[in-house]
């Protein structure tokens, strides 16, 4: 059994990892660090987990990560202490069109504290830490799971101090039980669709349905890249598994998919599959990010402009690491093109509810 702290509640893939370990029956007590402001929505979201299981305590404390001690209370700081066993640190902004000193505040300083935090824990058995699979910036070829080599330059500062606080975690393997987790861009769950926010690979959803009515929708730019898009399903399996399995300590995880589909091939799909026609004709690249500069032509596509920094991104990410900690697992990424109608479909349902979009800077 783990008694887990989490950062980063009541968000998306933290409250999955909780789900998770519950319905795996490895916790009877979490406990999770919550800023004021995400107070009400973590009690509501923590009751209706308790609601459905009803043998599991979630309990909720105040605090901050870009504070010393996450600016939690002596009292609750020696129960802490006392009884947690696994640190599952996912709090950070995950927003690619992010300013600089918001992303440094959290996503560095942040961690600073968390891995600050993480040492006086004297029963400690894992530190889960998520990074993401794009602290390698532009850095092109082959990415192994063992390199943390700072690029030439990041496509933005989420990507950048996503990097930085990699770096301070890194250092972190060698005082504590240390994972590090380093995904690709999260979608929904494979089969249901479910998410909570449509971001990453859905801004090209949310084009594609706002052109819908065009006689012809075009291919933007010509990219022979791949796209790397992981279901949350298998984030969560995965690294549910990781945190109990001795193969993962010590180790940095790419959680990626292990066979991307290229980038022009997904998007035929996604337009065929929103449109029912195939994509005719290209937009040059350069005039599309020339349009995406104007704030109301974002806004009117639901497009953050950094996502077409990826359209020719070329690296590709090895997951030698990843398939030898969950050798025998069963645990597999799912197919991107094979599970998008449900991801779709789910969208489609989900469309005119604004609490699901990003707002669009």
């Amino acid at each position: 059994m783990q008694i887990p702290l989490f950062t980063g509640f009541p968000g998306f893939i933290a409250r999955q990892i909780m789900q998770e370990l519950i319905d795996q029956n490895k916790v009877e007590k979490i406990y999770a660090v919550v800023l004021s402001s995400q107070m009400k929505l973590a009690k509501e979201i923590s009751q209706e987990i308790m609601k459905l299981s009803p043998h599991v305590s979630i309990q909720l404390v105040e605090g901050d990560i870009t504070y010393p001690g996450l600016d939690i209370g002596t009292a609750e700081l020696e129960t802490l202490h006392r009884e947690v066993d696994t640190v599952w640190h996912l709090a950070a902004i995950y927003d690619l069109a992010v300013a600089r000193d918001a992303a440094w505040k959290v996503n560095v300083h942040g961690t600073y504290h968390v891995n600050d935090f993480v040492k006086n824990f004297p029963h400690l058995k894992r530190y889960m830490y998520f990074s993401t699979a794009y602290v390698a910036g532009t850095r092109d070829g082959l990415l192994r799971e063992s390199e943390l080599i700072r690029p030439k330059a990041f496509k933005n500062y989420y990507e950048e101090t996503k990097y930085e606080a990699e770096v301070l975690v890194e250092k972190m393997k060698g005082i504590v039980p240390t994972t590090i987790i380093r995904p690709g861009i999260v979608r929904g769950h494979s089969v249901t669709g479910e998410t909570i926010k449509f971001d990453g690979p859905y801004f090209f959803i949310n084009m594609i349905d706002n052109l819908r009515k065009l006689p012809l929708i075009p291919y933007i730019g010509k990219s022979q890249s791949l796209i790397n898009v992981v279901p949350i399903d298998f984030i969560i399996k995965a690294v549910v598994n990781c945190s109990e399995n001795d193969k993962a300590i010590g180790k940095t995880i790419h959680l990626t998919d292990p066979n991307p589909h290229p980038v022009e091939e997904v998007y035929r799909h996604m337009v065929w599959n929103v449109t029912g026609k195939w994509p005719k004709g290209r937009i040059p690249l350069a005039l599309a990010k020339a349009g995406l500069q104007l704030k109301v032509v974002r806004k009117k596509l639901g497009v953050e402009k950094e996502t077409l920094d990826y359209l020719t991104w070329t690296a590709q990410f090895d997951t030698a690491v990843a398939e030898e900690v969950l050798s025998g697992s069963g645990i597999q990424c799912a197919d991107f093109i094979e599970s998008l109608p449900s991801m779709l479909a789910f969208y489609e349902l989900h469309k005119k509810d604004q609490s699901y979009h990003i707002p669009i800077k």
